[in-house]
């Protein structure tokens, strides 16, 4: 098998962090992945008995909460510090949000129920994946964006401001602004 880090003397959770392969068995990252699924479940418990504490909890699970924003529980992430949220963001019930690389979501966004949002990739060749190496790319959501329920973004999308997402599409690659996108790779059907 090939030693895909010879030289590299970085730990795994540096090489993820700078987009580069990497195997998902750092001690660090493990910690923080605990951490994120013990603060997702106390803001999911806290959300049902008291908003004002629930909403502390959110703000110290993810990177950066903008004023007004809502997130609507459960949430699922991988480590929570990487994600974004914009001001006066609506985000619907069970968003998954794969936080390997930046997730970043603007302002003015409505976020359907069941939404993922997908950083990490997996090798397509054989040998890369028998060594299990995977690698990640950021998601980033422009301003004014609705993305509807159950709509999947895969690793590396760029969404445009005033975008339109339907509901279930598949984004593979970036979608500019001002479009309405659909489908399975999703399509532009629509200019705005």
């Amino acid at each position: 098998m090939v030693d895909y880090f010879a030289g590299d003397s970085r730990t795994n959770r540096e090489r993820m962090l700078a987009g580069d392969l990497y195997i998902a068995d750092d001690p660090e990252s493990a910690r923080r992945a605990r951490r994120a699924a013990r603060l997702a479940d106390a803001y999911h418990r806290a959300a049902l008995a008291d908003e004002s504490a629930a909403r502390s909890i959110l703000t110290e699970l993810v990177g950066s909460l903008g004023e007004g924003a809502v997130v609507r529980p459960p949430l699922y992430v991988d480590y929570g510090e990487n994600i974004t949220i914009g001001a006066r963001t609506f985000v619907n019930y069970n968003l998954t949000a794969l936080d390997v690389a930046p997730i970043t979501i603007g302002e003015d966004c409505q976020i359907g129920p069941n939404v993922q949002l997908l950083t990490p990739t997996h090798p397509v060749d054989p040998e890369p994946r028998r060594a299990k190496l995977e690698a990640a790319e950021p998601i980033t959501i422009g301003d004014n964006v609705w993305i509807g329920g159950g709509a999947i973004i895969l690793p590396g999308v760029t969404i445009g401001d005033n975008s339109v997402i339907g509901a279930g599409a598949v984004v593979t690659r970036d979608v500019g602004a001002n479009v309405v996108v659909v489908g399975n790779p999703a399509r532009v059907i629509r200019r705005l």
